[in-house]
């Protein structure tokens, strides 16, 4: 049996300062990191970016099948997802969390190995955040802060006609990754004494329990001297980003159906589970890529990365906003992403 220590026996400010002993400073702009009353952050003349998010138990994660290290690393993760969104880069985290007495501090020292994992790995540094009791399981808060060079920050309201549209690494992924683990839960408690079938499935499964933040693309951008028009996160699904490209930007799209980044690991599950691929990849959602749009003449600069897709173009608004189908077909985009209100 292991160790148990109650919360309770070392205090809030005991626990908070036993979970952040390990942090050291990375970056510069770092003055004063955590253990003070507030952070101090100098960014020497460049601007500040900054992202927030709230990561509910029930609602975004489940803990019956989400390792706590992993979700440490997630929590982070999405967070800088939003950071390099902005064509920026991430520098700095608080993290709050609230708590019910079910978590030990060796449950807790589990969730901040992750979130120092994820740190570690982007180069950010912890520089604050709470902890509280909560009435039942947990709730994580995150907020990021990023920086980039005066005025290279990239919108969502900024794309132009005839810009295409482009996707970091592959999608639908992750909510392939959730289906199966519902469905393994699902089993488990029906009958608790059969164990889960993951076998062969650790592509989707690591994409929904240790997503990646794209900073390889956002280096490639700098590197080549490309700045995207538009830019946003897939959190919610493909096709609900695009519909907000085109709601900020003022325009419509054209997506092509086959032109869709899919794995082939995905698309054999998604078949073995009776769903469409292209569904997985325009809806699922978490999968944490960029969407982006190009002016047409950086076509040719983007080829020699093998992680952009080009998946469409933005159109005049009139034309709607539509999918071409593998069989020439037009079809309405939808939004029928990820939506944490219809849990």
């Amino acid at each position: 049996m292991e160790n148990r220590t109650e919360i309770s026996e070392i205090g809030e400010f005991g626990l908070i300062e036993h979970l952040t002993k390990n942090f050291e400073i990375q970056n510069i702009s770092t003055i004063v990191g955590v253990g003070d009353d507030a952070a101090v952050i100098d960014h020497f003349g460049k601007q500040t970016v900054i992202t927030t998010d709230l990561l509910l138990d029930g609602v975004h994660f489940d803990l019956m099948y989400t390792p706590l290290k992993h979700l440490g690393y997630k929590s982070i993760v999405v967070n800088l997802s939003d950071i390099y969104a902005m064509n920026a880069q991430p520098t700095q985290v608080t993290v709050s969390i609230g708590i019910s007495n079910r978590f030990s501090v060796e449950a807790l020292n589990e969730l901040y190995e992750g979130i120092y994992a994820a740190c570690e790995k982007y180069g950010v540094d912890l520089v604050g955040g709470d902890t509280s009791t909560s009435k039942k399981g947990m709730v994580i808060s995150v907020t990021a802060i990023g920086e980039v060079a005066p005025d290279k920050f990239v919108k969502r309201s900024t794309a132009q006609k005839g810009d295409l549209i482009c996707v970091s690494g592959d999608l639908g992924g992750a909510f392939l990754g959730l289906t199966l683990m519902e469905r393994e839960k699902k089993i488990f408690l029906e009958n608790p004494q059969i164990q889960p079938n993951l076998e062969g499935e650790d592509y989707i499964v690591g994409r929904l329990l240790k997503p990646e933040a794209r900073r390889d693309i956002i280096a490639f951008f700098e590197k080549n001297n490309i700045t995207p028009t538009a830019m946003m996160d897939i959190s919610d699904g493909l096709s609900s980003e695009v519909l907000h490209l085109c709601k900020q930007s003022n325009l419509g799209c054209r997506l092509y159906e086959d032109k869709l980044p899919i794995d082939d690991r995905s698309r054999a599950a998604a078949f073995k589970f009776g769903l469409d691929p292209t569904v997985c990849a325009l809806n699922g959602g978490e999968d944490y890529e960029l969407v982006f749009t190009l002016k047409q003449e950086d076509y040719e600069a983007i080829t020699i990365n093998e992680e952009i897709a080009v998946v469409g173009y933005m159109t005049d608004p009139k034309e709607g906003k539509k999918m071409i189908s593998r069989g020439g077909n037009l079809f309405d985009i939808t939004a029928q992403g990820w939506n944490a209100f219809h849990a």
